[in-house]
């Protein structure tokens, strides 16, 4: 996947000649095959607005968006996206759920229903096929929502913040999860979050974004094998997390080191 030169305006009826509406400015990005990149970034800074220019939902206003050699204008069927709300219906069960997302490769009912069930007990919830979203707690409605992504089998993976809304063990599960699948799948993943901890655990390229308009200003290369533990991490990787937070908080901030 790569991003040359991408420009994001929101509105027509702003000054743009002091670049009121730009929401992301000229993003030059290249991922490899297979890697796993966590994009962190300041609130309010064009992260969603990255990913859905991505996925084909945003048009650029300047730059050019390429998956697998082709220019992206509109959503491409070799990429999946997974958002922190579940997108489930509420009238469909967890296996019509996961079929939806299949419709598009136009497989026939049998195809339809193997692959679903396959990407269901990928995810530990063969047994909750025929349950509906409603009956089911939020960590298991995520998990229909990757299996829902999975069973299309992406080549891109974009995830905005899929578990912000997660209480504390249940993230650590969908990490997890996260992390053996794609060591299954090998897909090439953004991973958007406003967690630095959760963006060392996971990938192994962290990219950082500037406040608005959003700019992409730095790149770590992580090494450590993963899931990385921040609880037994050397010191190399303490500075690091403390790099990344110091480039994420506003200008003029006040640290803890300003005591010492």
């Amino acid at each position: 996947m790569k991003i040359e030169g991408l420009t994001i305006r929101h509105g027509r009826s702003r000054d743009r000649a002091h670049g009121a509406d730009i929401a992301l400015r000229n993003i030059d990005l290249d991922l490899q095959p297979g890697s796993f990149t966590a994009l962190i970034g300041p609130s309010g800074c064009g992260k969603s607005t990255l990913v859905n220019a991505i996925a084909g939902f945003t048009p650029p206003a300047q730059g050019r968006v390429w998956i697998d050699g082709a220019q992206v204008h509109g959503p491409p069927p070799e990429v999946g996206v997974v958002f922190q709300q579940y997108a489930l219906f509420p009238w469909l069960t967890v296996l019509g759920n996961v079929r939806f997302g299949l419709k598009q490769f136009r497989l026939g009912r049998r195809a339809e229903v193997e692959r679903a069930e396959a990407a269901l007990a990928e995810v530990g919830l063969a047994e909750l096929a025929h349950r509906y979203p409603q009956q089911l707690s939020g960590g298991q409605r995520q998990r229909v929502a990757i299996a829902r992504t999975f069973a299309t089998g992406p080549r891109v993976l974009l995830m905005d913040e899929p578990f912000g809304a997660l209480d504390a063990q249940t993230r650590v599960d969908m990490q997890e999860l996260l992390l053996a699948l794609w060591r299954k799948r090998r897909a090439t993943v953004l991973f958007v979050t406003h967690d630095v901890d959760e963006a060392i655990l996971l990938a192994d390229h962290v990219r950082v974004m500037s406040h608005a308009p959003g700019q992409l200003v730095m790149h770590y290369q992580l090494t450590q094998p993963r899931p990385c533990k921040l609880s037994r991490a050397g010191r190399d990787l303490l500075m690091l997390r403390e790099d990344i937070l110091g480039l994420l908080r506003p200008p003029g901030t006040f640290r803890p080191e300003h005591l010492s």
